[in-house]
Protein backbone atom coordinates (compact mmCIF):
# COMPACT_ATOMS: atom_id res chain seq x y z
CA UNK A 1 0.00 0.00 0.00
CA UNK A 2 2.90 2.25 0.86
CA UNK A 3 4.41 2.18 -2.56
CA UNK A 4 1.37 2.34 -4.28
CA UNK A 5 -0.01 5.68 -2.05
CA UNK A 6 3.85 6.61 -3.00
CA UNK A 7 3.76 5.92 -6.55
CA UNK A 8 0.47 8.45 -7.08
CA UNK A 9 1.67 11.16 -4.87
CA UNK A 10 4.92 11.64 -6.57
CA UNK A 11 3.15 10.93 -10.21
CA UNK A 12 0.76 13.79 -9.55
CA UNK A 13 3.23 16.04 -7.89
CA UNK A 14 5.83 15.85 -10.74
CA UNK A 15 3.22 16.14 -13.16
CA UNK A 16 1.54 19.28 -11.57
CA UNK A 17 4.96 20.94 -11.13
CA UNK A 18 5.98 20.32 -14.60
CA UNK A 19 2.60 21.55 -16.21
CA UNK A 20 2.43 24.58 -13.61
CA UNK A 21 5.63 25.61 -14.57
CA UNK A 22 7.33 25.47 -11.04
CA UNK A 23 10.13 23.64 -12.86
CA UNK A 24 11.06 26.86 -14.73
CA UNK A 25 13.82 29.04 -13.11
CA UNK A 26 13.05 32.05 -14.50
CA UNK A 27 9.90 31.87 -13.56
CA UNK A 28 10.29 31.03 -9.72
CA UNK A 29 13.12 34.07 -9.98
CA UNK A 30 10.65 36.43 -11.37
CA UNK A 31 8.08 35.18 -8.57
CA UNK A 32 10.70 36.08 -6.20
CA UNK A 33 11.74 39.50 -7.81
CA UNK A 34 9.26 41.21 -5.81
CA UNK A 35 10.95 44.39 -6.73
CA UNK A 36 11.16 43.95 -10.05
CA UNK A 37 9.36 42.38 -12.58
CA UNK A 38 7.40 39.89 -10.40
CA UNK A 39 5.82 37.25 -11.60
CA UNK A 40 3.09 35.74 -9.53
CA UNK A 41 1.98 32.95 -11.32
CA UNK A 42 3.46 30.56 -8.66
CA UNK A 43 1.28 32.24 -6.41
CA UNK A 44 -1.46 30.96 -8.26
CA UNK A 45 0.09 27.67 -8.66
CA UNK A 46 0.14 27.41 -4.16
CA UNK A 47 -3.15 28.78 -4.14
CA UNK A 48 -4.73 25.96 -6.25
CA UNK A 49 -3.00 23.43 -4.47
CA UNK A 50 -3.89 25.04 -0.80
CA UNK A 51 -7.48 24.79 -2.37
CA UNK A 52 -7.94 21.52 -3.48
CA UNK A 53 -5.94 20.28 -0.32
CA UNK A 54 -7.72 21.87 2.54
CA UNK A 55 -11.04 20.67 1.85
CA UNK A 56 -9.30 16.91 1.91
CA UNK A 57 -7.41 17.52 4.85
CA UNK A 58 -10.01 19.53 6.97
CA UNK A 59 -12.76 16.37 5.71
CA UNK A 60 -9.90 13.13 5.07
CA UNK A 61 -6.63 13.83 6.71
CA UNK A 62 -7.41 15.25 10.00
CA UNK A 63 -9.80 12.78 10.91
CA UNK A 64 -7.65 9.66 10.30
CA UNK A 65 -5.85 7.74 12.99
CA UNK A 66 -2.73 7.53 11.59
CA UNK A 67 -1.31 8.15 8.05
CA UNK A 68 -1.55 5.86 5.53
CA UNK A 69 1.87 4.90 4.87
CA UNK A 70 3.32 5.02 8.56
CA UNK A 71 1.56 3.53 12.27
CA UNK A 72 1.77 7.32 13.31
CA UNK A 73 1.63 11.21 12.77
CA UNK A 74 5.36 12.29 13.72
CA UNK A 75 4.98 15.68 14.06
CA UNK A 76 8.12 17.93 15.63
CA UNK A 77 7.75 19.20 19.17
CA UNK A 78 11.08 21.23 18.93
CA UNK A 79 9.98 25.11 18.66
CA UNK A 80 13.87 26.20 18.93
CA UNK A 81 15.09 28.80 16.84
CA UNK A 82 19.14 27.73 16.69
CA UNK A 83 22.09 28.57 14.84
CA UNK A 84 21.80 25.50 13.24
CA UNK A 85 18.39 26.23 12.57
CA UNK A 86 19.01 29.92 10.80
CA UNK A 87 22.07 28.73 9.38
CA UNK A 88 20.76 25.52 7.47
CA UNK A 89 17.75 28.08 6.45
CA UNK A 90 20.51 30.84 5.12
CA UNK A 91 22.08 28.64 3.23
CA UNK A 92 19.19 26.76 1.84
CA UNK A 93 18.19 30.54 0.99
CA UNK A 94 21.13 31.10 -0.97
CA UNK A 95 21.04 28.22 -3.07
CA UNK A 96 17.75 28.85 -4.22
CA UNK A 97 17.90 32.58 -4.77
CA UNK A 98 21.13 32.03 -6.68
CA UNK A 99 19.84 28.61 -8.77
CA UNK A 100 16.24 30.19 -8.96
CA UNK A 101 14.68 27.07 -8.17
CA UNK A 102 13.82 24.49 -5.19
CA UNK A 103 15.00 20.61 -4.55
CA UNK A 104 11.66 18.90 -5.70
CA UNK A 105 10.96 21.07 -8.99
CA UNK A 106 14.94 20.53 -9.69
CA UNK A 107 14.86 16.89 -9.39
CA UNK A 108 11.63 17.20 -11.82
CA UNK A 109 12.88 18.56 -14.25
CA UNK A 110 15.91 16.58 -14.72
CA UNK A 111 13.41 14.93 -16.79
CA UNK A 112 13.86 17.62 -19.57
CA UNK A 113 17.69 16.46 -19.61
CA UNK A 114 18.81 19.96 -18.89
CA UNK A 115 22.51 20.30 -18.33
CA UNK A 116 21.99 23.11 -15.61
CA UNK A 117 19.57 21.21 -13.80
CA UNK A 118 21.82 17.78 -13.59
CA UNK A 119 24.58 19.74 -12.26
CA UNK A 120 22.20 21.13 -9.62
CA UNK A 121 20.79 17.82 -8.40
CA UNK A 122 24.46 16.32 -8.24
CA UNK A 123 26.20 19.61 -6.43
CA UNK A 124 22.75 19.38 -4.23
CA UNK A 125 23.78 16.12 -3.10
CA UNK A 126 27.60 16.77 -2.47
CA UNK A 127 26.41 19.81 -0.25
CA UNK A 128 23.82 17.70 1.47
CA UNK A 129 26.90 14.88 1.57
CA UNK A 130 28.92 17.89 3.83
CA UNK A 131 26.48 18.71 5.61
CA UNK A 132 26.11 15.60 7.10
CA UNK A 133 29.14 15.44 7.89
CA UNK A 134 29.57 18.66 9.66
CA UNK A 135 26.18 18.10 11.27
CA UNK A 136 27.66 14.41 12.85
CA UNK A 137 31.07 16.44 13.93
CA UNK A 138 28.73 19.25 15.90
Amino acid sequence: MTQWVALIAGLLFGLGMMVSGMVDPHRVIGFLDIAGAWDPSLMFVMGGALAVFLPVYIMVIKKRPAPVCAEKFEVSNNKRIDKRLVTGAVLFGLGWGIAGICPGPAVTSTLGLNPSMLVFIVTMLVGMSIGTALVRRW
